[in-house]
Order: structure tokens, then sequence, then C-alpha cells
């Protein structure tokens, strides 16, 4: 139980590999959120270059009580293969959320420049970039604009826009391999009951099993009338697409939260960090006040934070001793806003 005269007893952060869950009791976590490897070497990381062991997701439903949910980042790409690791572990998929944005990064090239670099055929230079396309090695740090710095950026630094040249190529100018990412799915299992034990009876030993609808409604906009045929006060129920834009769709309404822009914190330099408001949606989606959430990938502490401001107990697992760092600072952050909205 959370001691509400010491706040800090909210949060743990073991700086260890999370494989084996060590000090974790079974059946003692009330849900796991978290953001894994994905597997398809993000900005050629070295942690990022295969799926974790399913060993872990074996962890998870060890440590979970009956009914417990677990929300679990994925790529559009590998999602298939971490869905059969959580199924293969004992867990049940229950959904997959959509965490919907319209600022995702193209990763493509001009196909048109690669048939001129296949037939020897040197391209043709038309100016510079604005900013840097792609991801490079250095982060958001080399993503500056190359015509913006020219004066104080070396000439190989630049980035230069270059056409097709040849005829072939021009053929095929703009043709790419790719469409622009805007979703990252979040995968939902469920640790499934005990036999012959019904949802009510499981939320009342355990407080798991259903989920937290009435914390995380969307609410009207204002002046908006109410819809639907027995509408509830609060707002609609949250649905499975969490989204960063809004458009004009009248009926639907969705959760809106946007990316994480890099150095939103001058000292957090992840370079996957989760915005807290949308861990805070899963959070409070999962769970009750009090619950016990774990993330056994915690990198720079954003779920963590989303868990401390709504009053959750969290357990985090973090290798790197530099993101652990982070994550303290950002901890000891929220527990003080805590500390002075009580």
């Amino acid at each position: 139980m959370i001691n509400d005269s010491n706040h800090n007893d909210l949060y743990q952060i073991h700086n260890q590999s999370c494989y084996g869950l060590p000090e974790i009791e079974n059946e003692s976590i009330d849900a796991v959120i978290t953001d894994p490897p994905y597997g398809i070497g993000f900005q050629a990381h070295k942690w990022d270059k295969a799926l974790p062991n399913e060993q872990i997701w074996k962890d998870c439903f060890r440590v979970l009580k009956p009914g417990g949910y677990a929300l679990v980042f994925s790529s559009i790409r590998l999602m298939h293969h971490l869905m059969l690791h959580l199924e293969n572990s004992g867990f049940h998929i229950k959904d997959i959320l959509m965490w919907v944005f319209l600022n995702g990064m193209p990763k493509s090239r001009d196909v048109g420049l690669d048939i001129d670099k296949e037939l020897d055929v040197e391209s043709t230079k038309t100016g510079t970039y604005n900013y840097v396309q792609g991801y490079k090695k250095g982060g958001a740090e080399s993503y500056r604009a190359a015509d913006r710095y020219a004066t104080d950026r070396k000439e190989e630094e630049r980035k230069y826009r270059y056409e097709p040249a040849s005829e072939e190529g021009k053929n095929y100018q703009g043709w790419g391999m790719g469409i622009k990412p805007c979703y990252e799915p979040i995968i939902m299992v469920r640790k499934p009951l005990p036999s012959g034990v019904t949802v009510a009876q499981n939320v009342l030993k355990h407080g798991t099993g259903a989920l937290n609808l009435e914390d995380t409604r969307i609410p009207y906009e204002r002046g908006e009338g109410k819809v639907g045929h027995n509408p509830h006060p609060k707002g609609r129920v949250t649905g499975n697409v969490l989204r960063t834009d809004p458009f004009d769709d009248g009926y639907d309404k969705f959760f809106l939260v946007p990316k994480v822009r890099q150095h939103a914190d001058d000292f957090n330099h992840h370079p996957t960090k989760k915005p807290v408001k949308l861990m805070a949606h899963l959070a409070k989606l999962v769970t009750h006040k009090k619950s016990i959430v774990l993330d056994p990938f915690t990198g720079s502490g954003s779920t963590g934070v989303a868990c401390v401001n709504h009053q959750r107990r969290f357990i985090g697992f973090e290798k790197n001793t530099e993101y652990v760092a982070i994550a303290e600072k950002r901890l000891s952050s929220a527990i003080q806003s805590l500390k002075e909205k009580l």
C-alpha cells in the first residue's frame, strides 16, 4: 500500500537487467506498461537490434495478478512476433491500441537517385535542405539546417538536394520504399482469470481484470451537445485510437496527445521517450489509484512520472546508468510536485 505520508515510496528503479524480475513476488503487480526495444535498429542503437527475449514476458506473467493487463508498445513490422511471444507466455490478446500522430518522419529515399548510382551517373545538385532528412548518428543535434548555419558548418556537413540526371532515373524521380509512419501500435494483453472466477470476483479479490473507463473518458468540448442514447456526464468512452491531431469527424472523439519534441527537457536525451500525457492515459486505463505498475524497460522514466502524477506506485528496471539518473531526476521532480498539490 502507498504510505501517503511518505511519497518517496511511490517508486523504485532497479539499475539492472529486467530478466527474471528479481525481488518481485508472484502475483504482486497490477499492470505492466512498457516501451521495449522494437528490434528495428532505431538510429543504429545496439539495444534495438532485436526484440527482447521472450523470457521477460514470462517473467511479467509470473508477477502480474490474475486479470492484470499489460500494454506493450511495438513496431508495425514486428508486432506480430511480439504478439506471439506474449501469447506463448500465457497472455490473452485483448486489443491493439493505435497511438496516432501526423508528424512521423518518412524513412525512404528517391529511387531515381539510386538508379543514377546504379548507372554510374552523377546526380544533379539542386540546393541544400532546410533540415537534414532521416536519422543520423548524434540525434537531433545533427538535424540542423545546413543553409541556415552555412557560416559555421563545414562543407562535408551540409545536406544537399539532388535530382536524377539520367533519363531512367528521371522516369522514377520521387519514387520511394515506404510511406510515412503515422502511428505506433500498443498491444493490450491480459493475464487470464483463474478457472471459474468471474470478473467481479477477481476485481474484489485482486483489483484487476477490468478497464478503468470512468477515469479515461473523453470530455465533451465546450458547447458540444451530449451524444448517444444514454450520454454519460463525463464524456465518451475512450477508444483504441489515441490520436494527435483533431479533425472534424462529428460523433467520434479521441484522446489526443502529441509526440515529444527533442530536448523538451534539456537534460533528457533519450531517443525514444514517450509523452507523459500518453503514459498517464494508459496508466489510468488499466489501474486504479494506489495500484502498482511495472515497466521492465524504464528508459528515462516517462511511465514512472505518469504513475507518480496520478498516485500509482511504480517499479522500473533499466540497465543504462545514465538513463536511470535521468529517470530519478524526473521522478524526484514529480514527487515534489505531488507533495505541493496534496
